[in-house]
Formats: structure tokens, sequence, C-alpha cells
């Protein structure tokens, strides 16, 4: 991709963030578009159009009347249009260097198939021992958290760690999210049809973003439930966003139920995420069948291997493809170039000591009331109540 499209597409992204926030009564059209680079309208149009569709119609109109200059016209902001969202989002990942896929995108049917076989591996010592501890402290976990209350899991997924908290805690309402729709629709059918008067509400929605902030809940002061270790995808300053988010929705009297990952020996971690059958490399690989579904692609599977290695320095396993023949792909109305030895980026996960996690969320409006653990302290349990936000 020469210089010259890069710098386009990342000007476009801008101006495409720009519109979706912005104030119709203050903002004029004029004043993005140059703010973004941008000094002919019709070439603006034309390359929106390519990676989003058309500009607001009035805009457009606008457009049509001074074909030569921008009119210093108030404009209406676009509605946000999932599809065009997600290739934007990818081709930002995948312009960048080095490139990077969000670890959302593992989880198509397949990909959330593959994650569910990973759980049950015995080098992934995760799901055990997280299991373990909600045994062993379910009576403590459920008093906690007590019961009538409404229970929200983002990225429940297979929904199946709720049962670990069932029937005791009898909540009003469960609502499962998930990014991927078909496999939500159908762990929350099977949940409701063995616990007969659970209420379960589905709700299929991106929970890294701000779209979770938009869904109404029943029920207020709920009660989140964030298993797994899938809060050590996030960047530590994006964990304190997310928990953020968390805190405005839970209100004065709602709680966060959460997994975190410990710090532990290396070569636990390098096991983990390299086990021996090529699950894990079956799953990180996948994603490229996803976004190829998704976004129309013809990005090469086979050309990539799995990469994961524990980053003793920033505290995290890093997770790649890495590109063993290069070539050109094409996704989301672009070529990309690929080299050998090139690495994508798919995911982090971070590991934290209770301590360091605590003061995130301490950061993040939040504070810790229990802690649980296993006796080599593998994993942690963590239960936090609102506090005062903090800057």
């Amino acid at each position: 991709m020469s210089p010259l499209a890069f710098f386009r597409i990342k000007r476009l992204n801008q101006v495409h963030r720009t519109l979706l926030n912005a104030d119709p009564v203050k903002t004029l059209i004029k004043e993005v578009a140059i703010a973004s680079g941008f000094r002919q309208l019709g070439q603006l149009s034309r390359d929106y159009q390519k990676m989003f569709g058309e500009l607001p119609s009035e805009t457009l109109r606008s457009h049509k009347n001074h074909a030569k200059s921008f009119p210093a016209r108030k404009i209406i902001a676009p509605q946000p249009n999932v599809a065009n969202e997600m290739a934007s989002e990818v081709l930002d990942g995948l312009l960048q260097k080095p490139k990077r896929i969000a670890p959302k995108y593992f989880y198509d049917q397949r990909g959330s198939a593959l994650f569910d076989t990973i759980t049950k591996l015995d080098e992934y010592y995760i799901p055990r021992i997280e299991q373990h501890i909600f045994s062993l402290f379910k009576r403590d976990i459920c008093e906690e958290i007590g019961t009538a209350r409404t229970i929200i899991e983002p990225g429940a997924g297979s929904c199946e760690k709720i049962k670990w908290l069932l029937p005791d805690i009898s909540p009003a309402a469960y609502v499962p999210m998930d990014i991927s729709e078909s496999h939500l629709r159908e762990n929350a059918a099977k949940l409701g049809l063995a616990y007969p008067g659970l209420i379960v509400d589905p709700r299929v929605c991106d929970h890294t973003n701000d779209t979770m902030l938009d869904i109404k809940l029943p029920g207020s002061s709920p009660v989140f439930f964030y298993p797994g270790s899938s809060i050590g995808n996030f960047e530590p300053e994006a964990v304190i966003d997310f928990m953020r988010k968390l805190r405005v929705m839970m209100g004065s009297g709602g709680g966060l139920l959460i997994g975190v990952d410990t710090k532990k020996n290396s070569e636990v971690l390098h096991t983990a995420y390299n086990d021996p059958k090529g699950v894990t490399a079956a799953f990180n690989i996948n994603v490229l069948h996803h976004l190829n579904h998704l976004l129309g692609g013809n990005l090469k599977p086979d050309y990539f291997e799995h990469v994961a290695f524990y980053n003793e320095n920033c505290g995290r396993i890093e997770m790649h493809l890495r590109c063993v023949k290069s070539h050109i792909a094409h996704i989301a109305g672009m070529d990309l170039e690929f080299s050998v030895g090139e690495l994508i980026n798919t995911e982090y996960s971070y590991k934290y000591h209770p301590q360091e996690f605590s003061a995130l969320a301490q950061r993040a409006g939040l504070r810790m009331k229990r802690l649980w653990q296993d006796k080599q302290r593998y994993f942690s349990v963590m239960y936090f109540l609102p506090a005062l936000l903090t800057v």
C-alpha cells in the first residue's frame, strides 16, 4: 500500500469518527473536511462512500449545489453502520505497524466452539482453577452478591459459568452479552430450559465499546459478572475505561465479580497458550477466516502460523500470527501487503497481582470488597463495590 493510500484511509476514518460524534447545531462540514486534510468535497464524497456509504444527505445536497467549494452549512451526523464501523476498525488495525486485529474477532461460531475446546485442555489451567475457586468459596461469593439481583455477563459466550452461582443467587434476571449472535442465542435458550424459573435476556452487542452503554437493562444496580481472564485482553488504561463504564451502569448499589489471571512462572503461561494439540493455533488462525466472511476478503490463513510467548517485562502473554509467505491480500476494499516474518498481533493477555488490579479498579471508581484465590495463587476472583470516581 502506498503512503498516499495509507494517509487517505486515516483521514477518512478521522472524518467518519467526527461525523458520528458531531453536534448538528455547531459542526460545519467545511471545518470537518479541512481539519481532516480534504480540499475537494467531491473527492471526500467518493472516498467516504467506498468505505462507509454515503455522506449525510444534508451534506450531499450541499455538494450538488456547490460542487467546487465547501459550503458553510451545518451537518446532520450519520447513524452508525455496524458493517462500516467494523471495516474501519479492521483496516485501522491492519494499517498499523505492527499490524493488529482486535481479539473480539476470534469469536464467530467456529471460534467460539474452538475456545470452548481450549477451556477443556489440561494445559489451559484457567477454567479448571477458576471453577475450583468458585466451588470452594461458593457460599461466600453468593452471600456477597445477594439474591434477586440482575446479573449481567459481558462476553458470556456459552453461558456456562453463571451455572456456578445458580440456583443459590436466584437472580431477578440474567443478561448475557456477546458479539457472536448465533452462539449466544443458542446457549441462552439452553440455559432457560435448564432453569425454567430464570429470566434470561440475551443481548447481542460488543461490550468492548460504548454500545453497551446504550442498552436498557432490567432492574437497577446490577451486578456484573466477568469471569475467566478476558479483562487481560485490555491494555491497562483500557481496563480502567471499561470498568468506569460498568461503574456508571451499576449505579450506587451494584457490584462487579471478576476473574483475573495472575503473574506466575513463565513456563506455565507459555504452555497454556501453545498446547500440543494445536487447538489454540487453530483458534488464532480462524480469525482470518472470520474476517474474510465478515468483510468479503481473501486473507490467506495458510500463509500464517501461530506464535505465542510471555513478555515478562510487560507482564503479558502476546499472541500473534506470523506470515510465512509474502503475498498481497484483499480485505474491506483494500489491498494489503504481508511480508515473510511479519507479525499480526491478535491478543495481549495481561496478568496481574491482586494489588495491581485493585489499583486499576480504584481509578475506575471501584473498591475491592473480597478476594478469593487458589492455594498456588494462580488465579484471582475479586468482588468490587462502587466507590467515588477519581480522575
